[in-house]
């Protein structure tokens, strides 16, 4: 809120970063050394002893610049961290407990130190305990890492961060804005929702971000609106009963006749077995014969031309009809002026000789 003491402050110029913030020195801490010890412990799996007792002196010397002690217990296969009297930040062994949780998360020695810089955060998410069902559970993990790790590149360059599937869980680390599209994706992904969407919207955002006038306006339009296609598992049954409200009766409904009652009223019951036996080859005679002629039916369709080209074939009869009778018409017009001029050239004779 901008203040209402107008008053003119040199000091606050336009050129500074009001948002930015500065590393913690030891000039900051004026009280001095803490007046108890933190420590924070973990445990990590056998496989990662041997890389983490080569690795531990890098650790050490990277802690002890932020004034926080280390230790490495093979027997008991843990790692700690606590606070010493040279320690001055009080989110130094918050930074030292993320670091030794990310360790025993099979996170690369030189990948997990950038977790000490203060824009960096990390997210342990646990995915394990979100799909029942094993196969369902390594199949939804691996469409996060996607073909030879594609997808999972494409969310680290769109989010700006570390992102490595270990087993039953996930280990993010990034800025926070990063971590929360981070999480958001795979909490997605383990419900069935695949990660290629979140990547084309992260995109498309990517883009309108560099515009300056979308600053202020709701993207809602710009981004894609994915609908959900798969149809209901539920066993639709084969004959729906009618279960339209109906007049009320206080009599029971009629029960229904039995197939010997049937037989009865038909007739069918008292016949012989011979004659119940020619009736059903005649029945299934009849139906043959149906069928057959409704096969040939259909055969015939595939003869039958189609209405468009019996029009055709009418008007192009037609147009050859009148242009026969045109040149049957031209050629008598011919042989009658032919007829003619024999006949003027006879009387011209006839009064030559005369």
């Amino acid at each position: 809120m901008p203040s209402t003491y107008k008053r003119d402050k040199p000091w606050d110029t336009e050129d500074i970063d009001k948002w930015k913030i500065d590393p913690f020195k030891p000039d900051d801490n004026v009280a001095g050394s803490f007046a108890e010890e933190s420590s924070f412990a973990t445990l990590f799996p056998k496989y990662r002893e041997q890389y983490l007792k080569e690795a531990w002196p890098v650790v050490t010397r990277a802690l002890e610049k932020h004034g926080i002690a280390c230790t490495l217990d093979l027997v008991e296969g843990s790692m700690t961290v606590k606070t010493t009297r040279k320690t001055y930040d009080p989110a130094a062994i918050l930074k030292g407990r993320d670091l030794i949780k990310l360790l025993s998360r099979s996170v690369p020695v030189q990948q997990a130190l950038k977790i000490l810089d203060d824009e960096v955060a990390c997210d342990i998410i646990k995915i394990r305990s979100q799909v029942r069902n094993k196969e369902r559970f390594v199949k939804r993990r691996q469409r996060l890492l996607g073909p030879s790790g594609s997808t999972l590149k494409a969310l680290e360059l769109l989010t700006s961060t570390y992102i490595l599937v270990q087993g039953n869980t996930v280990a993010a680390m990034g800025p926070y804005k990063g971590l929360k599209e981070v999480r958001r994706v795979i909490n997605d992904c383990m419900a069935n929702i695949h990660p290629i969407y979140h990547i084309k919207e992260l995109m498309i955002k990517r883009e309108l971000a560099k515009d300056p006038t979308l600053a202020n306006e709701s993207w809602d339009r710009f981004l894609p609106n994915f609908k959900k296609r798969t149809l209901s598992k539920r066993r639709t049954p084969f004959k729906v009963t009618d279960k339209s409200k109906k007049a009320y009766t206080p009599f029971p409904p009629a029960p229904e006749k039995s197939k010997v009652d049937l037989q009865i009223e038909s007739g069918e019951y008292f016949l012989s077995k011979e004659a119940k036996e020619r009736a059903q080859k005649e029945e299934v005679m009849e139906r043959q014969r149906v069928k057959r002629e409704e096969k040939m039916q259909e055969r015939a369709k595939a003869f039958v031309p189609p209405e468009e080209l019996q029009a055709e074939k009418e008007r192009k009869e037609k147009k050859e009809k009148k242009k026969r009778k045109r040149e049957a018409e031209a050629e008598a017009d011919v042989e009658g002026s032919e007829k003619k001029e024999k006949r003027k050239k006879k009387k011209s004779k006839s009064k030559d000789d005369a």
